[in-house]
């Protein structure tokens, strides 16, 4: 039994087994030269990963943005994309890109000295989204996209843009995410990082080996705030777990292939990423996320989910109360975080009827 092989194909399998996938995506890479992070940190090369689905148009008109959530690779959105789904890869050309730390793009473990494992800077959403920026830019020559849509970390991201590029794109989209990440979620994320360098075997980060203790100890904390109460106590997890498994099966399957093969210090540094998030930081804000939110100039869909204990749809609420344009469209679920990336049947068609028409400008 494996529920869950990688994080990523938790929130592609869970209920939408059956459905088709689209082909083969090839796996891209756009290197940025002397790169220098909001931090001051300068990396002799920082390289973002990325994915491109359909064609570019004559007109370079018809691009649509997917940026990555936590530990996501470029096939992250299939969700979203293909036959009976709101992204037509007939009409739009999709460009899905990995967030720096995923272990591809940039990461403590691919990045060589003086920037290897523990050594690697801090990149924040504002980083990651201006490397995405020279990504279309001068790579791809794209100068203004349809939408931006973003789930979890690349609802972040896309909050990000709409603030530090407010006219790049005409739509923007973000499901389980918010604009910025408040002390609860500090408090969270601290305590799976806290969880995974308990391990003797971490070194600080210098370690010879997987610190596996750490990493299944991280894993348990992280499985606690995935999904609601109620998820648990109805057991849902039985509507994708081979007849007869047990729940001390499905909790040890969680401690054990959460995310096999991850790299401990590309965990870590992506939960810094997650945790020092602020639209309100960007330069000319002062710290004002009202102020910033504010300035968001084209229509938002703000989907969070109703069960959500990363991304409170309370914080949600709060947000969308400063946000011009803003239709926010909680998604009625159990399933937690997972809902805004399509964990279940029902879930899948709640965001894929109402983002096509948010797009379709219904």
């Amino acid at each position: 039994m494996r529920l869950l092989p990688t994080l990523l194909l938790l929130l592609m399998a869970l209920g939408l087994r059956a459905q088709p996938k689209p082909a083969a995506v090839p796996h891209h890479f756009f290197t940025l030269p002397n790169f220098r992070t909001e931090g001051g940190v300068v990396l002799p090369q920082a390289r973002v990963g990325y994915g491109t689905y359909g064609h570019l148009n004559a007109k370079r008109d018809n691009a649509v943005l997917l940026p990555s959530h936590y530990m996501a690779g470029h096939r992250g959105y299939e969700w979203l994309i293909g036959p009976g789904k709101c992204l037509d890869t007939t009409k739009l050309f999709l460009v899905t890109t990995e967030l720096f730390g995923n272990g591809k793009s940039s990461s403590p473990s691919n990045t060589p000295e003086p920037f290897h494992g523990p050594r690697f800077p801090v990149m924040t959403i504002r980083d990651n989204v201006a490397a995405v920026h020279e990504l279309l830019t001068k790579e791809l020559k794209i100068t203004h996209l349809r939408a931006i849509i973003g789930f979890s970390m690349g609802a972040q991201q896309a909050f990000q843009w709409a603030v530090s590029y407010p006219t790049f794109a005409d739509r923007l989209v973000a499901t389980s995410g918010t604009a910025k990440n408040y002390p609860h979620g500090v408090v969270r994320l601290e305590g799976q990082i806290a969880a995974l360098t308990a391990d003797e075997a971490f070194k600080n980060g210098d370690y010879t080996a997987p610190p596996t203790k750490g990493l299944e100890a991280f894993a348990v904390v992280w499985t606690g705030w995935l999904y609601s109460q109620e998820w648990w106590r109805r057991e849902l997890w039985c509507t994708t777990a081979k007849p007869g498994t047990t729940f001390a099966q499905v909790l040890d399957n969680y401690r054990t292939h959460f995310i096999p093969g991850a790299d401990a210090n590309d965990l870590i540094a992506q939960m810094r990423t997650w945790e020092y998030h602020d639209v309100g930081s960007t330069p000319g804000f002062g710290g004002d996320v009202a102020k910033a939110l504010g300035s968001i100039r084209v229509p938002l869909l703000y989907m969070p989910s109703e069960t959500d204990m990363y991304f409170p749809v309370g914080d949600a609420r709060y947000e969308a109360a400063f946000i011009p344009q803003v239709r926010l469209l909680p998604i009625p679920s159990l399933w937690g975080h997972t809902a805004g990336a399509a964990s279940n049947p029902a879930d899948a068609k709640f965001l894929n009827d109402n983002i096509g028409e948010f797009l379709a400008g219904k």
